[in-house]
């Protein structure tokens, strides 16, 4: 029976490559899976910097993900599923490790030297018979070596070779479909294998108008703009052109999909779908808040759920994803010559029948950052630790003194550059865009609460309500004592070892002092304007 997905003509012809321009074949047929192993292929997908809950599974209607919906519809779709850091090279360390990232030393950082005694699954699952390999953006950024001093495969051999026309000037050339095919073509018949899929897709930067121009969509499809943001053509159009690449991103998913459909490897591979953290506007990627840690996720595995189709509302973690592909991989963390995984297996819910929430105890996730992009003196971070837990989020910022997106003269590095963003600085100085400025750039207090059940967007700090102390104690208390005995030097009180781990990219290292010496450095897409003429009070 045919699965139907709808996805206009015009639209393929911008998010398929050259000479791919096919209808989708998911579903057609089934077919006996390939493996001759009972341990199942792994194939993770995800996204640099996509939302939740932008995708078509949870009801976006200016999105259109045929793909993800599909694993969604076909597996399980997450609802609360969480990075504990909004930011690629420790989010993505929290994936490949397992554990959080202030247990991972330099990893905790963003632009670090990974340390050498944190193996990756993919590097476990390489020396354990799996056939391991990845295309686009792995582990990143930051720098990676052995013993040897030679760069480590951390999500496993790069197959890269394929390359494809993109749709816009911001949109990678690689040909992420191809270069899955090469690599299913590379691996021996029977062999296991692990492919990690990493997009460069949402990331920075955008052709601007692109969404409208070559997605064919309109303003009017948006039906909220956050409220920390304007609400206005410029911001709309941008958002819209983050949601075409997104599409594009998933329309490399659908390829991949339809592929081991025809080879007869679908049924017997696990497919997880997701995102590093947050869309790249201010407020959301690189800070703690819902829209920068709360993730889309959608795992399907034909011949392995229980039960498909079912929505999960058990708060799930990055840190989750190791152990659970260790443990279908049918190895321990430890023996395999892991560190030991913090991460709870999501086995455990592949397995069961049930929708909603499946294991009680599931009702909480920790996040934090500590440095993240550069532009403060020192080039410290701006640390954070938070918890999620019951639909309520506390966080504690400890440096509230610093800039939370980076000091203003340095044009405020820890928010990518974009319209939204340069709108909301330009207006910085008038009456009716002051407070946007305020919740995406200004500084904090030292203690933030919010109902993200009622609030996702995080505009009502509870924190001094006298109805919620018992509740903000609670919850401090809670996640302090999870950190301590997670040994966080934050917790400890020894948080300092963050801000002395070197910056990997020596070149372009201290961009504050460099600013004050009268270089200006650029990230991405930065206006002129962006850049404060004077540091702020």
């Amino acid at each position: 029976m045919m699965i139907k997905i709808r996805i206009s003509v015009i639209a393929l012809l911008f998010i398929l490559p050259l000479g791919l321009i096919v209808f989708p074949a998911i579903g057609l047929a089934k077919q006996a899976s390939a493996a001759s192993s009972a341990r199942p292929n792994i194939l993770f997908c995800i996204a640099d910097d996509a939302s939740y809950p932008y995708m078509g599974a949870y009801g976006c209607n200016w999105v259109k993900t045929p793909g993800f919906d599909y694993v969604a519809r076909e597996g399980l779709l997450f609802t609360k599923a969480y990075t504990p850091n909004a930011k690629c090279a420790p989010s993505r360390a929290c994936i490949l490790t397992g554990r959080n990232s202030w247990q991972l030393k330099q990893a905790c950082n963003h632009w670090c030297f990974f340390p050498r005694e944190f193996a990756t699954y993919a590097e476990v699952l390489a020396r354990n018979g799996y056939f391991v390999g990845s295309t686009g953006k792995g582990w990143a950024p930051g720098i990676a070596l052995d013993e040897q001093g030679k760069r480590r495969m951390m999500t496993g051999q790069v197959f890269g070779r394929a390359r494809t026309k993109p749709p816009t000037t911001g949109i990678s050339r690689i040909d992420y479909a191809g270069n899955f095919r090469d690599f299913l073509n590379a691996k021996k018949d029977g062999t296991p294998w692990c492919f990690w899929y990493g997009s460069f897709e949402p990331h920075r930067r955008y052709e601007y108008g692109s969404g409208v121009k070559k997605g064919g969509k309109s303003i009017d499809q948006i039906d909220v703009v956050p409220p920390f943001w304007p609400d206005n053509e410029v911001i709309r159009n941008d958002m819209l052109d983050y949601a075409f690449e997104v599409e594009h991103f998933d329309s490399h998913l659908l390829q991949m999909l339809n592929l081991l459909e025809s080879r007869g490897e679908l049924d017997n591979t696990l497919v997880v779908v997701t995102s590093d953290n947050g869309m790249p506007f201010p407020r959301i990627k690189g800070q703690e808040y819902e829209l920068s840690n709360h993730l889309p996720l959608a795992i399907m595995w034909k011949k392995g759920i229980a039960k498909a189709g079912r929505t999960i509302d058990d708060y799930v973690s990055f840190i989750d994803f190791a152990p659970t592909f260790l443990e279908l991989a049918g190895l321990d963390a430890t023996q395999a010559g892991m560190q030991p995984t913090t991460g709870r297996s999501l086995v455990e819910i592949i397995q069961s029948e049930k929708s909603g929430r499946v294991i009680p105890q599931r009702d909480f996730v920790l996040i934090g950052k500590e440095r993240h992009d550069v532009g403060r003196p020192n080039d410290w971070g701006y640390p954070i630790r938070g918890i999620v837990k019951n639909g309520m989020l506390f966080l504690i910022n400890y440096e509230t003194s610093r800039w939370p997106a980076g000091n203003p003269e340095t044009g405020y590095l820890n928010c990518d550059g974009s319209p939204t963003k340069t709108a909301i600085l330009d207006g910085r100085t008038q009456p009716e865009m002051a407070r946007f400025w305020q919740l995406c750039f200004g500084k904090r207090p030292s203690q933030e609460l919010y109902d993200v059940k009622n609030d996702p967007y995080c505009m009502n700090n509870l924190a001094n309500s006298p109805d919620y102390q018992k509740q903000l104690s609670e919850m401090k208390s809670f996640m302090l004592t999870r950190l301590k005995h997670q040994k966080d030097p934050r917790a400890l009180g020894h948080g300092e070892v963050f801000e002395k781990y070197p910056y990997a990219n020596t070149k372009e290292k201290d961009y504050y002092n460099r600013y004050m010496k009268g270089k200006r450095i650029p990230a991405g897409w930065v206006n002129p304007t962006d850049y404060e003429e004077k540091p702020l009070d």
